[in-house]
């Protein structure tokens, strides 16, 4: 009777060791099959449909057209334009390979494009802007990243398209891609741009 015993103790000893590291695959998988499938471009934010912050921001200092310096972001500058906000930095990858990109967005007059540099210094963000071109008629500098705080912002870059009411309609997290400017940013921008025309 004891050697009975003593046999099944060392299956069920192995079995006891074994549940820890199963359920632990299982847990890995299930946290990497929902991670892989999410799409952080549709990550819902709390402002649309509200209106844009109303945080003023300094100009880029030294950043001129023509000669003139760029202005700075006044709230003021949404009310009856559509607007095209993109929260970007010199030092963040994917905003240099979405610049290309927003340079060509800017040739379409329809719509304004403004510019919130995060957290940069100011003579990285002019080299980029030179490098690249400068698709902003609008740059406003947010130096301590608390006016990105009040629109929102998850990380750089980030996209806002605000209606001519100066109401946030819609926010693109992550870089701008081909792939989703033509399948989202695009049509949101028409969307925005036939409303109250």
């Amino acid at each position: 009777m004891s050697e009975h015993s003593t046999s099944a103790t060392p299956s069920r000893g192995t079995f006891l060791v074994v549940l820890p590291l199963l359920a632990f695959i299982c847990l890995a998988l299930l946290f990497w099959f929902r991670l892989g499938s999410g799409d952080p471009s549709r990550i819902p934010s709390a402002l649309i449909g509200r209106p844009a912050p109303q945080t003023t921001l300094p100009p880029l200092d030294g950043l001129q057209v023509g000669g003139a310096q760029v202005p700075g972001l006044d709230p003021a500058a949404f009310m009856g334009k559509v607007s095209l906000v993109n929260v970007w930095a010199s030092w963040c990858v994917p905003c240099h390979d979405e610049a290309p990109l927003l340079t060509e967005l800017a040739k379409d007059k329809r719509f304004q494009l403004v510019g919130i540099n995060y957290k940069d210094a100011p003579d990285n963000a002019r080299r980029f802007l030179g490098r690249y071109g400068n698709p902003f008629g609008v740059v406003g500098t947010d130096a301590n990243g608390r006016a990105s705080i009040e629109w929102g912002v998850y990380g750089v870059p980030e996209t806002f398209v605000v209606g001519r009411e100066g109401t946030i309609v819609y926010k693109l997290v992550g870089p701008i891609t081909p792939e989703n400017l033509q399948s989202v940013l695009l049509p949101q921008l028409e969307k925005a741009l036939k409303a109250g025309s």
